[in-house]
């Protein structure tokens, strides 16, 4: 035989010299999940190792983070009942905790990189990610709050909006807003192609946050959909977005590579709560070695043409990368 590939794989260092994808923690997002108040540090049950925090604990998170070598994060909040109302007009409010937090997050930690959540599901009475009116999720009067939105958290500090809504038109009249309101140096990382995915449950137990009635399949993408994503990227891409995202990330590879090779901008893929889920479950039972198989994980994700992936694997690979 000419050819053993084999010979290229007899030693640690041949393997690591012919390696073809090399994650590190520059390509990771941490997600936090913000809760107003202080000492707050409640374990998420349907995601274990993964904490609803105030602000005094996110910090602490983020200090050892960073001293692990990760520099990217993305916060969610969740808000209480009492000041979600059908408009969402707290999200836009300055004395938003979530907003305030921000401010404080990058006051302290100038250098990192922190990543909004744009869409009315935290903030609303009716828990969807649109105005909702007769059951119906409305496009258009949407986006005006989803534009006072951005230009808050723009204000508040974040460096990426993070428009998770699927309104159509969106990144169009947040960037239109960010400009106007002079923030044209801050970023959107769309969720250009979010599905209508079973995969979400621990994440909307973290902020209590599911819709009070019907589901999100009339804005989110089908499942079995794969061109609508080129449509929903090139839109995303035209309206100026910074980075295409997809959602979920593990159970669709095909659709990552589907954008890789499609567009010139950076592919963010978000590794999501349920799939991470899956993963510490079948860690916890004995069936897999969580410190073999989640790099193998992440790594797969990257491979499939994720530059960034918002994992809640984050911190662990950091430590193991360490």
């Amino acid at each position: 035989m000419l050819r053993r590939p084999r010979r290229n794989r007899r030693s640690s260092a041949i393997r690591g010299m012919v390696r073809e994808t090399r994650l590190s923690t520059d390509n990771l997002v941490y997600p936090l999940f913000i809760f107003d108040g202080k000492n707050i540090k409640n374990e998420i049950s349907s995601l274990p190792g993964n904490y609803r925090m105030s602000l005094d604990n996110i910090l602490i998170e983020i200090e050892e983070c960073v001293n692990l070598g990760l520099q990217n994060f993305i916060m969610f909040p969740a808000v209480d009942e009492k000041l979600k109302n059908k408009t969402a007009t707290y999200s836009y409010n300055p004395k938003n905790f979530y907003l305030k937090a921000a401010t404080k997050i990058k006051k302290k930690f100038p250098k990192i990189t922190l990543i909004s959540d744009v869409a009315m599901d935290p903030y609303s009475s009716d828990g969807h990610d649109g105005l909702v009116k007769n059951g119906k999720i409305l496009n258009d009067p949407t986006l005006p709050i989803l534009g006072k939105m951005a230009v808050a958290q723009a204000k508040a500090g974040f460096d990426i909006i993070g428009p998770s809504d699927k309104m159509d038109g969106r990144v169009q009249y947040i960037r239109e807003a960010l400009d106007k309101a002079g923030f044209s140096e801050t970023s959107i990382m769309s969720y250009s192609v979010k599905y209508a995915s079973a995969f979400y449950g621990p994440f909307r137990d973290a902020l209590d946050s599911a819709p009070k009635a019907g589901d999100k399949k009339t804005y989110q993408m089908d499942p079995a959909n794969q061109r609508e994503a080129l449509i929903e990227a090139e839109l995303d891409t035209q309206e100026g977005a910074d980075f295409l995202m997809v959602k979920p990330a593990l159970n669709y590879l095909d659709v990552i590579s589907l954008l890789k090779s499609n567009f010139e901008l950076p592919i963010a893929a978000y590794h999501v709560s349920g799939e991470c889920a899956m993963l510490i479950a079948a860690c916890q039972n004995g069936w897999l070695n969580y410190e073999t198989a989640m790099p193998e994980t992440l790594t797969s994700i990257h491979r499939a043409g994720a530059d960034v992936i918002i994992t809640y694997f984050a911190k662990d690979y950091a430590k193991l990368a360490k």
